[in-house]
């Protein structure tokens, strides 16, 4: 009879996994994950069956954990800015204090080895998010430009954002106030800064993330 498995030894191998893969990049053996994990490779792969779902558990995870924490206790008022902000703030403090699974985040999002079916069920986490950027489009709010254009800016602003940060910790709020006004004005129609939230997202459920 199989033994039932850990969530200790589970959790232990996603973290390791963070670690290697941020120190030594996706192309690090699986071997090197256990080790750090302190368990037998073979007791990895019990865990997950190949290096390709382990990429693909990684991933959803973590991107469920930058979910939870852009979309957490929203601001009370309606102005669709607002929510953006608080989602900007949410993921730049995020990052800088993962920065392991911020990069690794980044690497497992440009990689091929992420199947069709993490990227839909991460659609579906980030539903409600992206609905609410949907409505300020047809609100004549934002910009009129492709679904994935305000994440993917957000994205690039932000890493830009946290390395400056990083760098210069006593102009911190300078420049996280700065990379935000940046992203506004990317995305956003002029002159309507003032304007209602359509249907803000209503705060995530959280999720376990990965220790470390």
């Amino acid at each position: 009879m199989a033994r039932p498995k850990s969530d200790d030894k589970r959790n232990a191998i996603l973290a390791a996994a963070v670690q290697v893969f941020a120190e030594e990049g996706l192309a690090a053996p699986t071997a090197r994950i256990a080790k750090v994990a302190g368990v037998a490779e073979g007791t990895l792969f019990t865990y997950f069956s190949t290096k390709d779902e382990l990429f693909n558990r990684l991933y959803v995870l973590l991107k469920g954990e930058l979910r939870d924490v852009v979309t957490h206790s929203n601001p009370k008022d309606d102005l669709l800015k607002n929510h953006l902000r608080h989602a900007w703030n949410g993921y730049i403090h995020w990052g800088l204090k993962h920065p392991q699974k911020r990069r690794v985040i980044a690497q497992l999002g440009v990689s091929d080895r992420i199947t069709e079916q993490s990227r839909a069920e991460l659609a579906n986490a980030f539903a409600d998010f992206n609905q609410m950027l949907k409505g300020g489009i047809a609100d004549g709010v934002l910009r009129d430009h492709p679904p994935s254009f305000a994440p993917a800016i957000m994205a690039s602003l932000a890493e830009t954002t946290m390395d400056f940060m990083a760098r210069n910790k006593k102009q911190a709020g300078t420049y996280l106030d700065a990379g935000f006004e940046a992203y506004w004005n990317a995305i956003a129609c002029p002159d309507r800064a003032a304007i209602v939230a359509p249907n803000p997202p209503a705060p995530a459920k959280r999720t376990r993330g990965v220790k470390k």
